[in-house]
């Protein structure tokens, strides 16, 4: 009966827990992606793990606010078929992404999130990876009414880190007003 009772014990904890293999691990802090996933579950593998990065933000009036250092955590989650990021800042106004690519559509969908606005309804970006660069779109008016999207474009990705951009850009992509740079190492 113990025997019986310890082999079910174990059967029960080998199938509960082995959905979550490419979880977060002591062996793989930040997960592993799924080899059952998409392969453009990959398309972000360089940046897993931490970086210390710089955050450079355009004021109102057009210049530039000072830097600010931060962190910024990218994990898979979701035993390996999606891909989390958080940025944790100084000032405490923390924000990060869940990232996931769906197949039907061939686009990643990018739902941000922030601790100083919390929201019923997150901003969704969607694009994908082009060339060496990973690029997402949101529309977005300009402050005059002119429609167009706020573009962020990951480029530069490489083991020692990558760089970031957020940019307003008028429907065909002739105007570009960079309003967001971000630089990582590792």
């Amino acid at each position: 009966m113990k025997r019986t009772l310890f082999i079910c014990f174990a059967l029960c904890i080998s199938m509960c827990f082995g959905q979550y293999d490419y979880n977060a691990s002591k062996a793989h802090p930040f997960g592993q992606p799924n080899p059952e996933a998409p392969n453009q579950i990959k398309d972000f593998e360089s940046m897993i793990g931490l970086c210390k990065c710089t955050s450079t933000t355009r004021k109102q009036d057009g210049t530039w606010n000072p830097s600010e250092d931060i962190t910024w955590e990218w994990k898979y989650i979701m035993n390996g078929t999606a891909v989390q990021d958080e940025t944790l800042k100084p000032d405490g106004s923390h924000s990060g992404s869940i990232r996931q690519f769906n197949i039907d559509s061939s686009k990643w969908y990018v739902h941000w999130f922030s601790a100083k606005t919390p929201s019923t309804t997150f901003p969704v970006w969607e694009g994908n990876k082009k060339d060496d660069k990973i690029v997402l779109y949101r529309e977005q008016k300009a402050l005059n009414g002119t429609d167009g999207y706020y573009r962020l474009t990951f480029y530069d990705m490489s083991s020692s880190g990558y760089k970031w951009i957020g940019e307003w850009v008028n429907t065909t992509e002739t105007i570009v007003y960079p309003t967001w740079e971000i630089k990582c190492v590792r």
